[in-house]
């Protein structure tokens, strides 16, 4: 298995020790420096799909957000340093992102546009939001606004995509995308829910990135509901009941 070494990417932030807290902050952000560094793959294959249906722009952008998640894992790397650690862990395997052979190029290119920024950036973007608006203000917490700005960029990119193409999109390629939100709501509920687990911390656990594993299910849900959902049916796709049928194969 590869290692994943951001020894001494980034600077580390200035935090108080966190004592017995330790073990729990720094496997908290050693795991979100895998996941973070680990998604930068994700938008590179990204970019490459969009280039591959002429949306070179785009493509360009989605190459910027995988530099910024690697900056994003070496910023939580920091992290693990400043409370003790070594920001060093196995590195997550680069899966291929999904070609979609029962849907157009475009339609493919869409359906992981969706996923990806549509759903995990925007689930991203509450529960990071909720976190930071815990913590006090201080290096830590810059830092994590840092990261959080970044995720909203990458969620506005695929709802703007998305929303400006769909109306170009033939019958055929909503339909493939239609079939595909059961499953991609599926993912995305198992991925959420095996990274919450339902742990609990003191009160001074928010100092340090540490937040209750059941709120942040229930706003997990609440963005479901309440965000993406609506979004997704204004735009004329069946969200609601794609979520109520949700599955993960």
């Amino acid at each position: 298995m590869t290692e994943l070494n951001l020894t001494g990417q980034a600077r580390a932030p200035w935090m108080e020790p966190p004592g017995e807290l330790g073990p729990a902050v720094i496997a908290t952000w050693r795991g979100r420096m895998v996941n973070e560094h680990g998604s930068s793959y994700v938008f590179e294959q990204l970019a490459t799909q969009l280039s591959a249906i002429g949306l070179s722009d785009e493509a360009d952008e989605a190459q910027r957000f995988a530099a910024e998640e690697r900056e994003h894992g070496a910023l939580c790397g920091a992290v693990v340093e400043a409370a003790g650690g070594e920001a060093r862990a196995p590195a997550l395997p680069i899966r291929e992102l999904p070609t979609h052979s029962d849907a157009t190029p475009r339609a493919g290119a869409l359906r992981n546009v969706l996923s990806i920024c549509c759903l995990s950036e925007t689930v991203a973007v509450a529960l990071i939001g909720a976190e930071r608006l815990e913590m006090p203000l201080g290096p830590l917490r810059e830092l994590l606004t840092k990261i959080w700005s970044d995720e909203i960029g990458h969620a506005r990119f695929g709802w703007r995509l998305l929303s400006r193409l769909y109306p170009e999109l033939t019958g055929e390629e909503i339909e493939a995308i239609v079939r595909y939100l059961p499953i991609a709501f599926g993912a995305l509920e198992a991925h959420e829910l095996a990274h919450l687990p339902l742990n609990e911390w003191p009160d001074r656990g928010t100092t340090y990135g540490l937040c209750s594993g059941a709120d942040a299910r229930i706003l997990f849900f609440e963005t479901i509901n309440e965000v993406i959902v609506p979004q997704l049916e204004a735009l004329g796709l069946p969200a609601a009941r794609a979520w109520d049928h949700r599955r993960t194969t």
